[in-house]
């Protein structure tokens, strides 16, 4: 296709000028160039292309440069940022330097907040919308017309989360403008869950849906600025029953809503939110959009094709750029075996079965696995519930997403000593999608809790193995985490022990090391290979530590009594991380931790790019374990060595508009 207007859109005030009449082309453009670039890099597809036409809508209604307009999880925000400038970055799609796959403040004023989890669009627009009106900023239809819009751009997974819910019962007490867009295209990740999802489908196949769509231009266009919700039934009776009252269930929010509407009609979709935008009451525009639109394998399948890989299309056939095989694959088979072999264990996850792996392990146990749905908090607790009850629960879940739980990892698992499992997918760095979904913490938030047992994986027998181990422990929460990447054959063929409590694997021993490497989970791979580099230069150890809580302590002592050097290496934040266990148990015993170098994830946030590239930026590649090792034994022996200390531990400030 021939870009015509794309290339042309600098700002939204480009798109202003457009007719009307030329949206559907510029739509058809937009669709095209996120295409072919996704087939390039990979990145989210089905959520941007089901945005396109809502996307141009919006801007060509309302004004974002002073305006609010909040995303809720900001995977569907590509099409925002070619209308935004940034169609010259598409080609860098989740590359350093290049354009973010969510919304960041750091691209360009028009992206509020850096935002990747679920539910908080509501809350934050509420924010912004208290915060313009303290300031005297926000829209009124006669005191202040010129005055800040908010515009909040919600799916309808993420409006059941707990957050989205606590924020729609605050919505409706504003005495001012807030408009939320429910975007309503009946799938998350995977199929949404729950009754207010069932709510949705009815509406959908509802006769009253197809007699809304058709009255609900004639109701917005009567609409007056500065009516409330009672004089509007009262002006259009049975009309606004059809378009309105059918969405009761936000109305008990305090939320008058409209629609559905279609989301792929645009003059009908710019028609609607001129009219609408000028409600001074917070209310729902519904709007049925279908996720994957314009790409027929996108429509058909739209799980798949949620954020696929570099993909290519071969007459009637798509194939994905091939991989190695995934930590999450290797879950999902070891799930299964542990699941097959121990009637007793339940697993689920938060509206990620494909992407933790529990896709494949669904069918086969559709009675002992569930997906609750973006609920995390919720999640955790049907987990403490099934503990309770004498079950085995695994709860498979991005490190990323887990410390949504943290409250009740405390309260109903931690404190009642109870033994559910965590499976912490995407530990450590994440590549294209960047600091949003960074695993760098799980570690410090999950080691204070007593009795809890926190590992990680290096290769697929060591995750087996440690799902073994979670399958008979009892004392309180277990946690094993791995990352988004490929699983290792380096150390395969030896054999895998199995995992003991506080018991490291050695893998390379000496019996007069110069250094030992402690490496926690996938750093295992990137410390051998530095040592490989090292070339025989020093005798170097490396073990795998395998546990986080509680650290080897016979493997400490008997290395500091020694005098050896330790190394601990973790794609994981320094602070609170495996390398400040290790300290903190050798501070207990008695033990020398000036004998001890840390190596992590530094203080200070890495942008999206390829996790190979990440773990340079961040020091941890074998490159920079091998200088490492270098500086740490070449030191001046009357100078103690200095545990690394992280930098740039703030955020830079993005001036609020």
């Amino acid at each position: 296709m021939n870009l015509e207007l794309l290339p042309a859109i600098t700002g939204p005030a480009d798109l202003k000028r457009l007719p009307i009449d030329r949206l559907p082309d510029l739509a058809s453009e937009m669709r095209h160039a996120i295409c072919e670039q996704i087939k390039r890099s990979g990145g989210h597809f089905a959520p941007n292309l089901g945005v396109v036409e809502l996307t141009i809508a919006l801007h060509y209604v309302f004004d974002f440069g002073h305006d609010r307009l909040l995303f809720d999880v900001g995977h569907q925000c590509y099409p925002h940022k070619l209308l935004t400038g940034r169609y010259p970055m598409l080609e860098r799609l989740r590359q350093r330097d290049g354009m973010a796959g969510f919304p960041d403040p750091r691209e360009s004023e028009y992206d509020l907040f850096a935002v990747g989890h679920a539910g908080t669009a509501v809350s934050t627009a509420v924010g912004m919308a208290r915060g313009d009106l303290l300031a005297g900023e926000s829209f009124a239809p006669e005191a202040n017309p010129d005055g800040r819009r908010v515009v909040a751009l919600v799916g309808d997974a993420s409006i059941v989360n707990g957050v989205a819910m606590e924020g729609l019962n605050n919505a409706g007490t504003l005495n001012r403008q807030l408009l939320v867009v429910l975007n309503d295209n009946g799938m998350s990740i995977a199929k949404p869950q729950g009754a207010v999802a069932a709510y949705f489908d009815r509406i959908r196949v509802n006769p009253t849906y197809r007699r809304a769509k058709r009255a609900a231009k004639d109701v917005v266009s009567n609409l007056p600025g500065g009516s409330i919700i009672g004089e509007m039934y009262h002006r259009l009776g049975e009309i606004a029953k059809d378009a309105i009252a059918e969405d009761a269930w936000f109305e008990k929010f305090g939320l008058l809503t409209v629609g559905p509407v279609d989301g792929h009609d645009l003059p009908t979709l710019v028609d609607m939110l001129l009219e609408v935008k000028d409600v001074d009451r917070p209310m729902v525009l519904h709007v049925h959009t279908v996720k994957g639109k314009g790409f027929e394998y996108s429509e058909g399948d739209a799980t798949t094709f949620h954020a696929p890989k570099p993909f290519t299309v071969d007459g009637c056939r798509v194939e994905l750029a091939p991989g190695g095989r995934s930590f999450t694959a290797a879950f999902a088979d070891a799930l299964v075996d542990v699941m097959n072999r121990d009637e007793k264990i339940v697993s689920c996850t938060a509206a990620m079965p494909d992407g933790t792996g529990l896709a494949k392990v669904m069918p086969k146990f559709p009675d002992r696995t569930w997906d609750t749905g973006i609920c995390e908090s919720h999640a955790m607790d049907m987990m403490a519930g099934l503990a309770k009850t004498g079950w085995k629960p695994f709860f498979a879940v991005y490190s990323t997403f887990v410390q949504r739980a943290f409250d009740q990892v405390f309260q109903e698992v931690a404190l009642q000593g109870l033994p559910v499992r965590l499976c912490l997918d995407r530990a450590g760095l994440v590549g294209g999608d960047g600091a949003v979904h960074h695993g760098f913490c799980d570690v410090s938030i999950l080691r204070v809790f007593p009795k809890a047992t926190l590992m990680a994986a290096m290769d697929e027998p060591s995750l087996r193995a440690a799902l073994e181990f979670m399958r008979h422990y009892e004392e309180g929460m277990s946690v094993v985490r791995y990352p988004r990447d490929t699983v290792s054959e380096a150390f395969t063929t030896s054999g895998c022990p199995p995992f003991e409590l506080g018991r490291s694997r050695p893998l390379i021993t000496h019996e007069t090391p110069d250094v030992a490497i402690l490496a926690y989970g996938t750093m295992v791979i990137e410390a051998s290979q530095a040592i490989e580099q090292l070339n025989g230069e020093y005798k170097v150890e490396l073990h795998d530590a395998r546990f986080a809580r509680p650290v080897d302590v016979d493997l400490l002592r008997r290395l500091t009594e020694r005098g050896i050097p330790i190394i601990t290496v973790e794609d994981h934040g320094l602070e609170g991380g495996f390398g400040s266990c290790v300290i903190d148990a050798c501070h207990e015993q008695g033990l020398d931790t000036r004998l001890v170098t840390r190596m992590g994830i530094p203080c200070r946030w890495i942008g999206q790019g390829s996790r190979a590239g990440q773990l340079e930026d961040a020091g941890l590649d074998a490159t920079s374990i091998a200088r490492t090792v270098r500086a740490v034994l070449d030191a001046d022996p009357e100078t103690p060595v200095v545990t690394r200390v992280p930098q740039d531990c703030e955020r830079p400030k993005t001036p609020v508009r």
